[in-house]
């Protein structure tokens, strides 16, 4: 379970690195055009780090939660990203 949560924390950090690093090229290039294709890839950026990060903990839960715990978890991330969809 450590190695999970080392995992997971990495990849928070990976995603918080990827939204400053995108917040100064905004920032630089002071173009509305080119901001708006930044915060797009952002855009596609966001829910795959979630979707990776949420792998990660329920492969690493995957012992200590019974199968009705695990299908409600992903249920709940399946509504988060029809959420951002629409």
């Amino acid at each position: 379970m450590l190695q999970s949560i080392l995992v997971m924390g990495v990849l928070r950090i990976l995603s918080g690195t990827i939204e400053i690093t995108a917040a100064i090229l905004i920032l630089i290039v002071n173009d509305l055009r080119t901001a708006m294709m930044i915060n797009a890839i952002l855009a596609v950026v966001g829910p795959f780090i979630l979707l990776l990060t949420m792998s990660v903990g329920l492969i690493g839960l995957a012992g200590d939660l019974s199968v009705l715990k695990i299908i409600l978890i992903i249920l709940g991330v399946a509504f988060i990203l029809l959420g951002m969809l629409s």
